[in-house]
């Protein structure tokens, strides 16, 4: 009685993980025949859109590459990619949701995000950073005594923010905005002192601005940001199939390719993305 006990309960327990791996993001993906992609407008280089309103960008071409590598994997013969538009502050809410398959921008990967969506690889290293007026004396974080910052809310940038205000003893006022182009603003009124991002898209939102030369970053970083893109929690085979075609890039050296695509005017990529690269490229 017992033995007939213990096999009814494995074979309950092989349907159960059965019936998981058909309701997994791959199983979705391959009934549906399509991809569902999310990105964020107006985080140039990474994620933005061009004169037709198509996602392009740094971290768009990596989800554009992990689609037809979980196409081939699949072993389907055409896999339809479906874009949406999301914000900074429902990026995290749409992958958790299940309203997108995976995000492409500029997300930061830390702990407390991780309680709610996954993360795939890193895709690339930054710093949190300043943007001030050319005209501005300010050239360290602790210039900024006394002046205003204008900020996003909900990023990892706000938080990094005060907590290296705190640390030390700076006494800044942080000014809150929902997106880049309203930081700029801001700051181009001279209505704040600063604009706290990421150093890279705050070089992308100055080299798309009217008024580039009017700005000059800090030159110092507050924080560093591990991006990597959004998958749905606890899907290890679906993650498995992104970092898949993640690693192929890095490992191949097409990476480069991407890199300079969108990021090549800047100069190489640096040490630590370099390293980056380098430690994920991973054998199959």
């Amino acid at each position: 009685m017992r033995l007939r006990t213990l096999a009814l309960l494995g074979f309950t327990y092989a349907f159960a993980v059965s019936a998981a791996a058909q309701t997994g993001t791959l199983e979705k993906i391959r009934k549906q025949g399509a991809i569902t992609m999310g990105y964020v407008d107006g985080s140039s280089p990474f994620s933005s859109t061009d004169a037709a309103r198509q996602p392009q960008g740094y971290s768009v071409d990596l989800c554009r590459e992990v689609a037809s590598s979980i196409r081939a994997q699949l072993g389907l013969a055409s896999l339809e990619t479906r874009w949406v538009a999301l914000t900074l502050q429902n990026r995290l809410e749409a992958v958790k949701s299940g309203r997108v398959d995976i995000e492409c921008s500029t997300t930061t990967w830390t702990l407390s995000r991780q309680a709610d969506v996954d993360f795939s690889l890193i895709t690339f290293v930054d710093g949190g950073s300043i943007l001030t007026r050319v005209e501005s004396e300010a050239g360290r974080l602790s210039d900024f005594n006394g002046k205003r910052i204008a900020v996003i809310t909900g990023t990892t940038t706000e938080k990094a923010l005060k907590g290296a205000l705190e640390r030390r003893s700076i006494k800044a006022e942080l000014v809150t905005v929902r997106t880049r182009a309203a930081g700029l603003q801001l700051l181009d009124s001279r209505k704040v002192d600063g604009f706290a991002s990421d150093r890279i898209v705050l070089i992308g939102v100055v080299l798309t601005s009217k008024t580039q030369g009017a700005f000059k970053l800090l030159d110092e970083d507050f924080s560093v940001e591990p991006y990597a893109l959004a998958l749905p929690r606890g899907d290890a085979e679906y993650r498995l199939a992104v970092n898949r075609a993640l690693a192929r890039l890095y490992r191949s050296g097409d990476i480069q390719k991407i890199y300079d695509r969108w990021l090549g005017r800047l100069g190489p990529p640096s040490v630590l993305l370099s390293a980056a690269y380098f430690i994920q490229a991973l054998a199959e």
